[in-house]
């Protein structure tokens, strides 16, 4: 079939004609307003000109903002890595398996800023008791609750349900707002609670809660 109606080539005029049409257009084209050249005499390139430099620092103050955001981020990564070192070093102090929990309960208390900790353990410690220790054989009722949680082998994070808080954290369990849930290998688990119900929450990150676990596998280990 022949085109009767054949398209002409656009020119500069159309493009001009066009954007006085649409006085809008850079305005929702921003990186092209950023390319244009403009004479160099003074009048109606002025405001062009005044719009390309606002935009500029426009996201010159994007950029800083975004940078600062990375540099709080990264000091504290740096602080909480901190506090993890302290960690396992005072884990690495710990003369005895008693010892060993007691430092990591203290150390995540103090150094945390954590308002509860728990350590539930399969196995009991021959003589050695805590308010803050839970034990139950590995096939006991209490943990019923928690299979799914022991087969993912994940940190939990955020609201847990009201039978893992029970008995977790006992006559405390109403207080506690939040909290995350580490696996300690096939011996148990850490438990952290917060009074704060956005301290822990399912899309925080992870990895130092698994440096923290490694560590106390690896010093509970040294005394069996």
């Amino acid at each position: 079939m022949t085109d009767l109606h054949p398209r002409r080539e656009i020119d500069a005029n159309d493009v001009a004609g066009f954007l006085r049409r649409h006085p809008e257009f850079l305005a929702d084209f921003p990186d092209l307003a950023m390319n244009l050249k403009l004479p160099r005499e003074q009048g109606a390139s002025t405001s062009l000109a005044s719009y390309q430099l606002e935009v500029l620092r426009d996201k010159t103050r994007a950029l800083t903002r975004r940078l600062q955001e990375l540099i709080e981020v990264a000091q504290e990564n740096e602080q909480l890595m901190a506090r993890v070192h302290g960690f396992t070093l005072s884990l690495m102090r710990a003369g005895s398996l008693g010892d060993t929990l007691s430092r990591a309960v203290a150390t995540l208390t103090e150094d945390f800023h954590t308002d509860f900790v728990r350590m539930a353990l399969f196995r009991s410690v021959e003589g050695f008791h805590a308010d803050w220790l839970r034990v139950a054989a590995r096939d006991a009722n209490e943990w019923g609750t928690f299979a799914e949680f022991f087969s993912k082998r994940e940190p939990l994070c955020g609201r847990i349900n009201t039978d893992k808080i029970e008995f977790l954290f006992g006559q405390h369990a109403p207080q506690v707002r939040s909290a995350v849930l580490i696996p300690i290998r096939d011996r148990g688990l850490l438990a952290i609670g917060s009074h704060d119900p956005n301290r822990f929450h399912p899309g925080m990150g992870t990895m130092f809660l698994k440096l923290i676990a490694d560590s106390v596998d690896v010093a509970l280990g040294r005394f069996e």
